[in-house]
């Protein structure tokens, strides 16, 4: 891998959290302006890529067993958290499993995917992406309330409620609708215009900061950096375990190598944000999933990826 690829990845990963960061602590965004900024991403720009992307999206029958693996992915690596941190306290318990299943597979994984094959791995990175929102809504948040509730129960807190259809039809799930009017255009031989490789270049970059600068103003580092050690637990298991169990069993079914290598990207993805947003809605330990989404993405842009991009350069 040459130098200025990963100087890409790192720039529109850490840059974009540290500009949030800075941001917030200079007071001149304000947490509106943050949320539209989240909103504009998912709801606009994800919308709009996916549409491209999935645009020259191969109609083949390899990919349909992508969002299966996502699945799978999910159910492996919380079945594997959970009995490794069982003598932790009810609440880091919960925050664990919901960030060893909640993984940054759209924005992170699709940056790398675009860098190390191109449109077609970042097509299929999002196909792989389709059931965590599902999963967040259905699973994670129910297992959240689980723990939380048994963290409290002598405190005799209700439990939480949530809308499951305000949750899954909303806005934020028009990325799929991208995805559909772009496998549209593919299956009608609709001719995408030859400008648009530059200009979903651009978007990738662009789609990086709007993503990652939400994320920097609203976390804390300083207090997740206490828990390092203890969010450490989820690196086999999100690094190793899961991702080449996958990539193995996968390489029996599939020959293409694009897909090979993306599955390996999506499977070993970091923690997402979205495991943070539901310790806050559930009342888990915050700081801890912090600190796993900081440290998972640190070695997956710093580490995992060089390699996996060196090794497959040469497969």
């Amino acid at each position: 891998m040459n130098h200025a690829q990963l100087f890409t990845v790192l720039f529109d990963v850490f840059c974009p959290l540290a500009a949030g960061y800075f941001l917030r602590h200079r007071k001149w965004m304000t947490l509106a302006q943050c949320n539209g900024m989240m909103l504009f991403n998912v709801v606009v720009l994800i919308t709009v890529m996916n549409l491209l992307s999935f645009w020259i999206l191969p109609l083949q029958g390899d990919l349909l067993l992508l969002p299966l693996l996502s699945l799978l992915t999910a159910f492996l690596s919380a079945g594997m958290m959970a009995p490794l941190c069982r003598h932790q306290s009810f609440v880091d318990q919960g925050t664990l499993v919901v960030a060893a299943m909640l993984a940054n597979i759209g924005t992170l994984a699709g940056i790398c995917g675009y860098i190390l094959y191109g449109e077609l791995s970042f097509a299929y990175v999002q196909l792989f992406a389709v059931p965590q929102n599902i999963l967040m809504v259905v699973l994670a948040f129910p297992l959240a309330q689980y723990y939380a509730a048994q963290g409290s129960c002598a405190s005799g807190e209700a439990p939480l409620q949530f809308n499951l259809r305000e949750l899954l039809f909303t806005p934020k799930q028009l990325g799929v609708v991208g995805m559909f009017i772009g496998l549209g255009l593919q299956l009608f031989q609709v001719e995408r215009p030859g400008f648009i490789t530059d200009f979903f270049r651009m978007l990738v970059h662009i789609q990086a900061w709007i993503a990652f600068t939400p994320v920097g103003y609203t976390i804390d580092f300083h207090r997740a950096f206490r828990y390092l050690r203890q969010a450490a637990g989820l690196l086999p298991i999100r690094f190793l375990l899961v991702p080449l169990l996958l990539y193995g069993a996968s390489s029996l079914v599939v020959t293409d190598p694009v897909i090979l290598g993306t599955i390996f990207l999506a499977a070993s993805a970091p923690v997402a944000i979205n495991a943070v947003i539901t310790a806050q809605l559930f009342h888990l330990n915050v700081d801890l999933a912090v600190a796993a989404f900081l440290e998972t993405t640190l070695l997956y842009v710093a580490v995992l990826f060089p390699l996996a991009y060196s090794f497959f350069h040469q497969v």
